[in-house]
């Protein structure tokens, strides 16, 4: 079982699978040169690009990441300005300090190779870094792959996953589920909430205080990014120059709170998903929720539905729990990267995330809250990954306003039924990997197709 707390992870933007992935893949690296004691001995790394990371790394900055990995950075800890400072000193040196500590020459222009002609079958988010000796011996040569969401793997796991284990399996959960099903008859069975039976198996892995401090700091992250959102105006970066909305639509509402609230609904979960997703699109900390790119719809959520009550707080976790417990179906039943499955594994899973977990903190029942999951990525099948001049700005950043409001709408719809709905929450996350492997690479995060080919850059 994978835990709520992998897929919840604390980043920087603007990608999970281009930025966060690639930063540890570099980092991990690094990690194993210092390993074998030959980091010393490192002259020269060459980092190669592959698939959907070369098509649309320069836009998502993941040559930034890989060189912010390969310095001794991590995606959770490392502040955005001095990580800026960092890339801008490499840029302009050519040199770079393997983890900190051994330095080296280090060209970006060509020591990263963008390689657009090779796409690889294991997965498309491929990345190949080679590390020479002074003689230019190789000292090292893996092949690794971001899997989305911050997950990463490398070749040897993807090609051997059930002949060699090379992950080390987690302590035994009381509650392991694989299906939906599973988990509505498990909580059936014990008489248990899915946030009940989601924390009994997280107990397994770490003490109860820990898995709670770690959700209310997601949580944390989650609303600071909202509150650094409504007060940043400006243009994103990237060749778009798109133009920051939600500071003045914040300051709109704020200044006219409540004067039409059925109306204003949209506009404060727009708002909220909005914030989040502009902090992504310029570099800034958020939470994979389960992706960057689709990083806005449940901290939008969460903001509208459960900050201003007393038990708050509660509320919070119940609502990441749950969500978490439908992520992760969705991570091992299919896939939640965008160069895998489109914009249906993101924002897709994000809504249905968030339905269900919107749901659980309204009152429904384990049945009920598959049925919101299920709703919520019913009416995002299908839903392409093309993304404008490979910036995750357009349309991504309105995607997760509209997925947010989609989000609401389908716990309100889930409250209403009264028992098993015609569709399956584990039909429709079979359906959606269906519909990924069937879909053209065109409208996988390649900025190949869709609106990246028919919308003008400039």
């Amino acid at each position: 079982m994978l835990s709520v707390l992998d897929l919840f992870r604390v980043g920087i933007g603007p990608s999970s699978s281009h930025t966060v992935g690639p930063i540890r893949i570099a980092a991990r690296v690094v990690d194993a040169l210092e390993a074998a004691g030959q980091i010393s001995q490192v002259h020269r790394v060459e980092v190669e690009l592959q698939g959907s990371l070369a098509l649309t790394g320069e836009g998502h900055a993941t040559p930034k990441a890989v060189m912010l990995g390969l310095a001794g950075f991590a995606p959770e800890t490392l502040d955005p300005d001095a990580a800026d400072a960092a890339v801008a000193d490499i840029r302009q040196t050519r040199h770079l300090n393997l983890a900190g500590q051994h330095q080296i020459s280090f060209d970006p222009d060509k020591d990263i190779i963008l390689a657009y002609d090779v796409i690889p079958s294991l997965h498309p988010n491929g990345m190949r870094i080679r590390a020479y000796g002074a003689s230019d011996d190789v000292l090292l040569d893996e092949t690794w792959f971001s899997t989305g969401g911050g997950f990463i793997a490398s070749q040897r796991q993807l090609e051997k996953p059930l002949e060699d284990d090379l992950v080390q399996t987690q302590a035994e959960v009381p509650y392991p589920y694989t299906s939906a099903a599973e988990l509505i008859a498990m909580c059936t069975e014990n008489t248990l909430t899915i946030e009940q039976l989601v924390l009994a198996n997280e107990d397994a892995l770490r003490p109860r205080s820990e898995t709670v401090a770690a959700l209310d700091r997601i949580a944390e992250v989650m609303m600071k990014c909202i509150d650094r959102g409504v007060s940043q105006g400006g243009i994103l970066p990237g060749k778009l120059k798109v133009k920051r909305r939600a500071a003045a639509l914040w300051e709109k509402l704020a200044n006219d709170r409540g004067s039409n609230e059925r109306e204003q609904l949209f506009d404060w979960l727009n708002v909220y998903a909005m914030a989040v997703n502009e902090e992504n699109a310029s570099g800034g900390q958020v939470v994979t929720a389960p992706t960057n790119g689709a990083a806005g719809i449940i901290p939008s959520v969460i903001r509208h539905y459960c900050s201003d009550t007393d038990d708050a707080r509660q509320r919070t976790r119940r609502f990441l729990l749950t969500a978490g417990a439908i992520g992760i179906l969705y991570k091992q039943r299919a896939s939640i990267s965008g160069a895998e499955m489109g914009c249906q594994g993101e924002v897709g899973v994000a809504c249905s995330m968030a339905a269900g977990g919107l749901a659980a903190v309204w009152g429904a029942n384990p049945q009920q809250v598959a049925n919101a999951a299920e709703i919520g990525m019913e009416h995002n099948l299908g839903l392409t990954c093309d993304p404008v001049g490979g910036l995750v700005q357009i349309p991504c950043i309105e995607r997760n306003a509209i997925g947010a409001v989609k989000a609401v709408n389908a716990a309100r719809l889930a409250l209403h039924s009264t028992g098993h709905s015609h569709v399956s929450l584990d039909q429709v996350i079979e359906t959606m990997r269906q519909t990924g492997l069937d879909m053209s690479s065109k409208y996988k995060e390649t900025s190949q197709g869709g609106l990246a080919v028919n919308v003008v850059e400039c």
